[in-house]
């Protein structure tokens, strides 16, 4: 006799779920991405709980943490995912219990879909802004970008790290080391020999994802975009923060399309660290 759904324990997911993983995605019409969940498992920490028939996973929930490994100073909570067949039956609250019991006293972050938003509003999370996914080929801008960009080199990584960390506010180096093999394009934007922006392009189902994408300001944001889109003809996607009105108004101008508006919400007392204004698009929206 198969153990019944409710009294199957929840686990941490290695690489060898990486199919089960897409699978679920795929069986909730989602890209398969194989790819992200290579980087999500071996990155993050992935909770699963196993389909009781042996068809692989019932339930997914993915937490990545920043800063020190024994203390970490924030976490970014995704792919909270359950499958079709079990939908309804307390799966997706479960596993957010597990992952804020794990959590402790760690200030944690989400993307909330209008879906999932009201379960994330019951755990006592609350919003803190917006962002919006646009979709298109990106049409060249009438006039190249004032700033200067070129593809990034080993060399840059610990200049790339080091403003990442002060522009998000917490070390992500375990993530952004792995950028280089994970992402198709990686650039950074200098003046003079300052670094004061970067992003990446990675290969998605339909589309070419641009992001994360940290820059200095608005201009140096177009810039990464324009150069990482150059000589793709895939189409891009991407996920902007709406305080960001400039880049989505000239996004939308040269043929982005938005798709989907999600919620940025918080699990905390206190601000998130870092600063948001130069924070333009995340990795994903699983990684914060």
């Amino acid at each position: 006799m198969s153990t019944p759904l409710s009294a199957q324990p929840i686990r941490r997911l290695t690489m060898s779920d990486l199919t089960s993983c897409a699978d679920l995605a795929e069986d909730r019409s989602w890209p398969r991405d194989e790819r992200r969940w290579s980087l999500l498992l071996s990155a993050s920490t992935t909770y699963g709980i196993d389909d009781p028939a042996g068809t692989g996973l019932a339930g997914v929930c993915v937490v990545t943490s920043y800063g020190p490994t024994d203390r970490p100073e924030l976490a970014a909570i995704g792919m909270l995912l359950v499958a079709g067949r079990h939908a309804r039956q307390g799966l997706g609250r479960r596993l957010m219990d597990h992952a804020l019991h794990e959590a402790g006293s760690t200030p944690l972050t989400l993307y909330a879909t209008p879906f999932g938003r009201p379960l994330y509003e019951r755990l006592g999370f609350t919003d803190i802004g917006e962002a919006e996914t646009l979709l298109g080929h990106l049409r060249a801008p009438e006039h190249p970008p004032r700033i200067t960009t070129r593809p990034a080199s080993a060399s840059d990584l610990p200049a790339i790290v080091r403003l990442d960390t002060e522009v998000f506010g917490a070390d992500r180096t375990h993530l952004i080391a792995r950028l280089p093999a994970f992402a198709d394009r990686l650039r950074v934007a200098e003046e003079g020999s300052t670094l004061i922006g970067y992003a990446a392009a990675w290969p998605s189902a339909g589309a070419d994802v641009i992001g994360p994408l940290i820059a200095r300001d608005t201009e140096t944001a177009k810039a990464l975009i324009s150069t990482l889109a150059t000589g793709s003809d895939r189409p891009v996607r991407t996920v902007i923060d709406l305080r960001h009105e400039e880049l989505l108004k000239w996004l939308k101008e040269r043929g982005l399309n938005p798709v989907a508006l999600t919620t940025l919400m918080t699990y905390s007392d206190q601000e998130l660290p870092g600063d948001r204004s130069r924070r333009f698009a995340p990795l994903n929206m699983a990684t914060g």
